[in-house]
């Protein structure tokens, strides 16, 4: 349980990413969209670096141990796909979309996943399907309020991709992977297709 609390916290600390860019002005750092689109393309680097030293040098250092789960210990861990995730949005989207969509991931999840009971089910149970909307539309609200529809698209999108579990063979695609992606196409397909 601890390192599931643990494993929240880590996770809610990508908000932090967004957090950074909408604070550049007033610390008068510089990180313009363009800019924050690197720094997110470094970060993902550095993850897909250390995964190799993890998998294939066989680097383990504790923190593996706290924060990666049973069955990551062989494959891609969670927080790689959560990177590479966040840094599609941000390369791909506007920051009204790319944020909430980052944030959907780095906040919506966890809380998600804390009324969840943990099992891996195709189809989440309905607490854990409204949560997880519920949040998503509020962390999606600040960005879109000019757009209740793509507020409610991003939610949907992000719902689906927390709440129904994706297998290809025995492979099952990591909702870190998918979050973001997901409430950043919706929201996208809403403000350029559906008029406002």
């Amino acid at each position: 349980m601890a390192d599931e609390l643990k494993r929240r916290l880590v996770h809610a600390s990508g908000s932090g990413l967004v957090a950074l860019y909408l604070l550049a002005d007033y610390l008068a750092i510089g990180l313009t969209w363009q800019y924050f689109r690197y720094l997110m393309i470094v970060l993902s680097v550095g993850v897909i670096v250390l995964e190799i030293l993890r998998l294939r040098v066989g680097l383990e250092w504790w923190l593996y141990e706290k924060l990666t789960r049973e069955y990551e210990q062989d494959q891609f861990a969670g927080y790689g796909y959560y990177m590479l995730s966040m840094t599609a949005v941000v390369l791909v989207f506007r920051p009204e979309i790319a944020l909430p969509a980052m944030l959907m991931l780095a906040l919506g999840d966890p809380i998600s996943g804390a009324v969840s009971d943990d099992s891996l089910k195709r189809v989440k149970g309905p607490k854990v399907l409204v949560t997880m909307f519920v949040v998503s539309a509020a962390l999606a609200a600040p960005f879109l309020s000019h757009a209740p529809l793509a507020i409610l698209a991003a939610a949907l999108g992000a719902t689906v991709a927390d709440g129904v579990t994706i297998r290809i063979r025995e492979f099952v695609v990591d909702d870190n992977l998918t979050i973001p992606i997901y409430a950043a196409v919706l929201a996208w397909l809403v403000l350029e297709f559906v008029p406002i």
